[in-house]
């Protein structure tokens, strides 16, 4: 019937509106919801940003306000003037292994033999041993700093040492590093310790006496500005005494007003103790020496590469005097420790040994320190 028909359509469609009514409030609630965190996220952020500028143009203007074209082109000029456009590229190499005063180097292609090469603890090395692999680097101190695969940089620059006469008074060490305590050395000139020595043309014959003091030397074996002399004997029969006071007896010819006839002195101590070379030191000290001498001490304590310099090390602030026209007496005490010194490093860089293990070399070692002692001819300032 129509009612029954209009009963079951109404129980139908009161469900269907109920749902959707529901649907449409929570809707609501959802929007209202989400309106609500956008206002609150916003106010938030308007909080902590900063105040923004108000225009970019007035910030720009202000800017050209305050800096004027005179100031701003001298900022320019002084940035131009100063930019360097040179790069600084070093040849870098690694440490394949250390020891014994020995460290063998990877990856120096292009270093010299005698160039001076830097370890990254600081310490120095001096390359002598260039091979097809590696290069054989002599350290100028305790290797015990380094390790392998330390990076090795090259200097570009021959050994040298600081000359001058603001050594004299002082004790160095092979490098030219003052080890008395008294300051840095106040001298900007340096000179490479391994030199060729003068040829025959610049020399002059043997004329002029050196007065030692000692009246049994210079009576019946008199010594010459230039000359070469070997002072041998047993230990302890007084080589160095005569060294010592040979520099002693220059004190009244060092005071004279005559500056031509003044002789400096440079006394090399090579593999002694430290308490000789103190004792040595204090001696010159008391007889007021100190002022014409300058002692370059490799002892015993230090590394054998160090004693293998330090008679080169003399010659060269002994040769600073020479060319200037002035005269200089070296005493290097001794040489026989220099070569064992020499023999030790040439045995650990495996190079063939000779008689006694001693290199081939080892007399031009000699032969190539001793040909430095010249007396000048007039042309080339006279000294000796």
């Amino acid at each position: 019937s129509s009612s029954g028909l209009e009963a079951s359509l109404l129980s139908v469609d009161l469900p269907i509106a109920f749902c959707t009514m529901a649907a449409r409030s929570l809707m609501q609630r959802l929007l209202a919801g989400r309106a609500q965190d956008a206002v609150a996220r916003c106010a938030a952020r308007q909080v902590a940003a900063p105040a923004a500028p108000r225009s970019l143009h007035t910030s720009a203007a202000a800017l050209a306000a305050k800096v004027s074209p005179a100031e701003l082109t001298k900022i320019l000029s002084e940035r131009i003037a100063n930019f360097q456009d040179q790069q600084d590229v070093q040849e870098v190499g690694r440490v394949l292994s250390v020891g014994d005063g020995i460290a063998r180097i990877y990856g120096l292609k292009g270093v010299k033999a005698g160039e001076m090469v830097e370890f990254s603890s600081g310490l120095k090395g001096m390359a002598l041993n260039l091979e097809t692999d590696n290069v054989g680097v002599v350290v100028f101190g305790d290797d015990r700093a380094i390790v392998e695969g330390d990076s090795v940089k090259c200097t570009g620059t021959i050994v040298d040492v600081p000359i001058g006469d603001g050594l004299l008074g002082r004790v160095v060490d092979a490098l030219g590093t003052p080890i008395d305590g008294q300051g840095p050395i106040q001298t900007k000139e340096r000179r490479r310790v391994e030199l060729k020595a003068p040829g025959i043309i610049p020399r002059q014959s043997v004329h002029e006496p050196m007065t030692t003091g000692l009246k049994a030397v210079d009576s019946l074996i008199p010594i010459g500005r230039g000359q070469r002399e070997l002072i041998i004997g047993d230990r302890q029969t007084g080589k160095t005494a005569i060294a010592i006071d040979t520099i002693l007896n220059q004190k009244a010819i060092n005071e004279s007003p005559d500056t031509k006839n003044h002789l400096y002195c440079i006394y090399v101590a090579v593999g002694q103790k430290r308490s000789t070379v103190a004792q040595l030191f204090e001696i010159l000290r008391k007889n007021d020496c100190l002022k014409y001498t300058t002692v370059v001490a490799a002892t015993a304590s230090d590394a054998a590469p160090l004693q293998f310099l330090a008679p080169y090390t003399g010659c060269a602030m002994a040769e600073y005097f020479r060319d200037n026209g002035k005269h200089a007496v070296i005493f290097y005490d001794d040489l026989s420790k220099q070569a064992v010194a020499y023999r030790q490093m040439s045995l650990l860089l495996r190079r063939p040994p000779g008689r006694e293990a001693y290199p081939g070399d080892v007399f031009y070692l000699h032969s190539r320190l001793l040909e430095r002692a010249a007396k000048m001819n007039e042309v080339t300032h006279g000294g000796g």
